[in-house]
């Protein structure tokens, strides 16, 4: 998500020497060749990148792995809500038997599962916030099976910020307890609402101070008040500086979400300075996965994925350099 992208610089140096019978002089010429650097990072694709495609039956959601190795892809991200009808039909064993098997099919590594619909870990209800970690609970055990190191969640919750952080962490730190039983990380997304205030968020991390308890910083997703009142849908009223959050969070991050919307006839990202996001995450020590999340609409998912992953490998070989 194919090459290994932690390739070691390296130098090739080769000494042609040449002579002749009649002179004992020999003219050394050294001809350096210098192996371009590759990115500091792994890429993988997050499947939230082919929900229309998915969504529209176009592709199934089975062949995910499948999709991702022919595209480039070293690893791949699932998104729970994307297998709804396949629980219904095959049974949770059954399905992830098939996409451990489709994976190792196809060479590709399980990195994470983005869950949603679960309920609301950071609820001021305790018995609704008690029984979103008991829904999550499955989806360790899947992550387990499949080899992922991580799920990842939301939190939604109170509109008071003081309520949302102590719910947040008495919620959180239940499922990384269990998630820590099963040597699985549980990492929060910027995905709206106070999660998507890093200063918020990150305080939550920290209360919690476990160490499979992190984040999964997402370059697009720092809205955190919309005029509809929810999560979703409507304008947004109250964003939380995109680059400063990304570097409050990448202490604790366990993966990336590269999102991306549109880009100009360069390949450049339109809507984001994706240079600047890169830096911040090399500048972090990152070296994990990164993962392609394109939500874009001016091109196909297909083609908004290979311009983000292609981005992604230019910019992260200027950083190398």
């Amino acid at each position: 998500m194919t090459t290994k992208f932690l390739i070691p610089l390296f130098f090739l140096v080769t000494t042609v020497f040449v002579g002749c019978k009649e002179s004992t002089t020999k003219t050394d010429t050294a001809e350096v060749l210098t192996v371009e650097k590759e990115p500091f990072f792994r890429l993988s694709l997050a499947q939230w990148s082919l929900h229309r495609a998915i969504g529209s039956d176009k592709l199934d959601p089975l062949d995910f792995a499948e999709k991702a190795k022919e595209m480039g892809f070293e690893g791949i991200e699932y998104v729970s809500g994307l297998y709804n009808k396949k629980l219904e039909s095959m049974g949770m064993e059954a399905l992830l038997d098939t996409l451990k098997a489709k994976s190792k099919e196809h060479g590709v590594e399980n990195v994470l599962i983005m869950i949603d619909g679960e309920g609301d870990l950071a609820a001021s209800d305790e018995k609704e916030r008690n029984q979103a970690v008991e829904n999550h609970k499955k989806w360790v055990d899947a992550a387990d099976f499949l080899g992922c190191h991580s799920i990842r969640v939301n939190l939604f919750g109170s509109s008071n910020a003081e309520e949302w952080t102590t719910n947040a962490t008495i919620g959180l730190k239940k499922l990384a307890e269990y998630g820590q039983s099963k040597g699985i990380n549980v990492i929060v997304e910027n995905h709206g609402g106070f999660s998507s205030n890093a200063e918020l968020l990150t305080r939550v991390i920290k209360n919690i101070d476990m160490d499979n308890c992190g984040t999964l910083p997402d370059f697009g997703n720092f809205c955190v008040k919309r005029d509809s009142g929810g999560n979703w849908g409507g304008n947004c009223v109250e964003e939380y500086d995109k680059y400063k959050g990304t570097e409050e969070m990448m202490p604790y991050a366990k993966g990336v979400s590269a999102k991306s919307y549109d880009f100009d006839d360069q390949g450049n990202e339109t809507t984001l300075d994706y240079p600047r996001f890169m830096k911040i995450v090399k500048d972090a020590g990152y070296t994990g996965f990164v993962g392609v999340e394109f939500e874009g609409s001016n091109v196909s998912e297909e083609k908004g994925i290979e311009l983000t992953r292609d981005l992604l490998i230019r910019i992260g070989k200027d950083l190398s350099k």
